[in-house]
């Protein structure tokens, strides 16, 4: 039999999820699938409320402190990938990275859906149910934000104009706003190449979106790699 999977938390803080916010005095019994599928739009939802409350209410580059100097919430917009991460400079390079993340999303979807065709573990299925979310609330972004706002500067609020929207479908900025620089320190001078130079962890402004794909691979990493190194059946 080989030793079990690892517990499938992951499915069961979906479940948690969805009885807090709709089912908590209501005796309804959910098929795993919907159970995926909504908590999938909740997850979604809440991406897409928080990075749209930012964009109406910020300016560009304005941070709002949460928690001391650890934590901030600050306001920046980005054309490429996860974190910051570019694929090439450029409007061809952000139609390409649109693309490829229209891509991404038909091929886990296309995954998920044979995962529970075989009869996957629910955990591996909501480990990349999270990676799924958070690849579609970036897209979206990319897709729709360019057509639908106004800019965002420095100085101005963006606003809800699809009339007057300040860029192409396909090529609008992802909304970024989840800033932790934990250690803020100084390079020693004799560390070869940035002695001397400042040093911030952890650097990078990411969003929600961000969060639940780096969560949903550390997940299946270390919890549900069992299920994908298992001996191929004949």
């Amino acid at each position: 039999m080989g030793e079990p999977l690892a517990p499938d938390f992951m499915f069961t803080a979906f479940l948690v999820l969805l009885r807090s916010l709709f089912f908590v005095d209501m005796k309804i019994r959910l098929s795993s699938r919907w159970i995926i599928v909504l908590s999938i739009i909740v997850l979604l939802v809440i991406d897409q409320v928080v990075k749209v409350v930012v964009k109406t209410n910020m300016t560009l580059g304005e941070a709002i402190p949460v928690f001391g100097q650890w934590f901030f919430i600050r306001f920046i917009e980005n054309d490429g990938a996860a974190y910051g991460m570019k694929l090439a400079e450029g409007p061809w390079g952000k139609m390409a990275l649109s693309l490829i993340r229209i891509g991404l999303v038909g091929f886990i979807s296309y995954y998920i859906h044979t995962l529970v065709k075989k009869g996957a573990p629910k955990g591996v299925i909501a480990g990349m149910s999270l990676i799924l979310v958070g690849a579609l609330g970036n897209i979206i972004d990319s897709m729709f934000y360019g057509v639908l706002f106004t800019e965002s500067t420095f100085d101005t609020v963006a606003r809800f104009a699809p009339e007057e929207g300040y860029s192409s479908f396909l090529h609008g900025y992802v909304v970024d706003m989840l800033h932790f620089p934990i250690i803020e320190t100084t390079y020693p001078d004799w560390v070869p190449f940035w002695g001397g130079e400042d040093f911030v962890f952890f650097s990078p402004v990411f969003n929600i979106a961000d969060a639940y794909i780096s969560v949903g691979f550390i997940y299946l990493i270390l919890f549900q790699h069992k299920y994908f190194n298992r001996p191929k059946q004949a």
